[in-house]
């Protein structure tokens, strides 16, 4: 099953989930602002992704500059700020089994189809 962790207030994310919804697959969508992963469902994210927490960041957000920006942060740390402030976490992320890919480009989704 593909899951789309999915901000219908941000552009991309509605980019992200068109560009789903025109290859047929099914699909579920979270709408995670509403739905905050835990930190069991993000830490897994992160490792399906491959990447280090802070690259699932969103920099730009004020809340990051205000709060974190310039900070020594441990892994934990950081997976804690997109808990508190999952508006943090880059979007849209899609997941497909144990594989994830940030669907920005929108195209980078078909590494998982």
């Amino acid at each position: 099953m593909i899951k789309i962790y999915h901000n219908p207030r941000c552009s991309k994310s509605r980019q992200g989930l068109e560009y789903l919804e025109k290859t047929g697959e099914n699909f579920e969508v979270v709408r995670y602002l509403e739905n905050v992963p835990t930190k069991e469902e993000l830490e897994d994210i992160i490792s399906y992704l491959g990447i280090a927490p802070e690259e699932l960041i969103r920099k730009n957000e004020a809340v990051w500059k205000e709060k974190y920006k310039g900070k020594t942060l441990s892994h934990e740390d950081i997976v804690n700020a997109m808990i508190e402030n999952p508006k943090l976490i880059e979007r849209p992320i899609i997941i497909k089994g144990k594989k994830a890919v940030i669907g920005r480009p929108a195209e980078n989704i078909d590494a998982l189809l």
